[in-house]
């Protein structure tokens, strides 16, 4: 266990605080509530589960920010999202709602299962500036190509 705490150290990159967290995603009553009632491009569906849960005491190490980054291990993919302390929340994990917002970053390996890992999967997180996109504009950004 000790050894697995290690890994969660802060680094610098580009003068922003980043730290390594495991992510761990599932479903909720609301994201659950608002999909199956096909709400998935509304504001309510966007501030439901564009969002990362975090330890408040991560949350103030990254400077209690309004939204963070989250980058995927490999650097390849990242996603803005609001970031909320929660105190049911492990220091070194991070939750999402299973939305388009996490499946950016979780980790494609499906260990030849077919589903990839929902639990546990190691991203990188920095507080950000950037705009929190909704489910259609992500969509967008990442699938559509011009």
């Amino acid at each position: 266990m000790e050894a697995m705490l290690n890994l969660f150290v802060s680094t610098r990159g580009s003068g922003k605080m980043m730290k390594e967290f495991l992510l761990n995603t599932g479903s909720t009553i609301e994201e659950g509530r608002l999909a199956k009632g096909g709400s998935k491009l509304t504001e309510d569906y966007t501030q439901e589960c564009a969002v990362c849960e975090m330890n408040p005491g991560d949350f103030q190490d990254l400077g209690s920010p309004q939204k963070v980054k989250i980058t995927s291990r490999d650097g390849r993919y990242s996603v803005a999202a609001y970031a909320h302390p929660e105190e049911s929340i492990q220091s070194g994990q991070v939750f999402m709602p299973r939305a388009i917002w996490s499946n950016v970053v979780v980790d494609p390996e499906t260990f030849s299962t077919g589903s990839p890992l929902y639990k546990g999967s190691p991203v990188q997180i920095e507080p950000t500036k950037e705009d929190v996109l909704s489910a259609e504009e992500l969509v967008l950004k990442l699938y559509v190509r011009s």
